[in-house]
């Protein structure tokens, strides 16, 4: 059986992180490498992602200056703490070098099939203890990490977020209540059942007090544990966010998004990766209303 991952409060009120246990801030003009189809790339937003007995959902897809590939996914899936240890500046990961393994339709009953591997290279949240961050804001929602694709499963790769498409570039001034948000989750909660990724949401606005670092919203089925990391677009297809936890009070089922915007411009700022960048999609952002 899988348990549920992590329990945290916020500033907003108190939330649930949601992994499993199981198993500049605009895309540049670096050459991208060479992507599989949409159609029949096995590692994709939206790939399930399991480091050491954690189940979590792949958010985009990144290149750096050497062509290399990474894969986006939420630094609490990496992290050693019990469910209600939640802010990166006070709790211990795996280390950098940790494999990664990329699966398709892991469920309660098993981690399903392994498509690919990686190597955990970036943590937001081991960053942010090396570096002694203060911010409170910070601290408490970046939470972002970046595994390297393993060199014989790059040609594997395609960028797009499936079903919807994108993502088409990067959003850099939040949201507002009310505008609609796009992502796709992968839990093995969901015994592998794809139809039950796709979802669609309601932003309420970015929260008070956080300096725009997270943004509440609700989707016609929220984010459950093993969606965590999981990609969410604007209306144009641009990258807003990375889910990060569950709502519980005061917004009941919300979920909240670190911003994406900013949590890679602080990985552009302290990874160590020259020339770190967002992969567009091949595939238009098309977003059924």
């Amino acid at each position: 059986m899988t348990p549920l991952k992590k329990l945290t409060t916020l500033a907003f009120g108190t939330a649930i992180a949601l992994g499993t246990t199981l198993v500049g801030t605009t895309a540049s003009s670096t050459a991208a490498p060479t992507w599989a189809p949409a159609a029949s790339a096995a590692i994709t937003p939206g790939v399930q992602m399991y480091t050491d007995g954690a189940q979590c959902t792949a958010n985009f897809v990144f290149t750096d200056a050497s062509d290399n590939v990474y894969v986006g996914y939420a630094a609490h899936c990496a992290g050693l703490g019990e469910a209600t240890d939640t802010d990166g500046c006070l709790n211990e990961s795996v280390p950098l070098g940790t494999t990664v393994t990329f699966n398709k339709a892991g469920s309660l009953i098993s981690s399903g099939t392994q498509v690919g591997t990686g190597t955990l290279v970036y943590s937001s949240w081991r960053t942010m203890r090396a570096n002694g961050e203060t911010d409170a804001n910070t601290c408490a929602y970046n939470d972002f990490a970046l595994v390297k694709v393993s060199n014989g499963d790059k040609g594997k790769v395609n960028p797009s977020i499936p079903f919807w498409g994108g993502p088409t570039g990067i959003d850099t001034d939040g949201t507002a209540a009310g505008d609609r948000v796009w992502s796709y989750g992968n839990s093995s909660l969901r015994f592998g059942l794809t139809p039950l990724s796709p979802k669609t949401g309601i932003s309420l606005g970015d929260t008070a007090g956080t300096d725009g670092w997270t943004h509440p919203l609700y989707t016609v089925t929220p984010g459950v544990p093993g969606d965590s990391g999981s990609a969410f677009v604007s209306a144009d297809g641009l990258a807003i966010g990375t889910l990060s936890t569950l709502g519980l009070a005061p917004l009941p089922l919300s979920n909240n998004i670190g911003d994406l915007a900013k949590e890679l411009s602080y990985a552009q700022a302290n990874s160590g990766i020259a020339g770190l960048t967002l992969a567009l999609g091949t595939e238009p952002f098309a977003p059924i209303i």
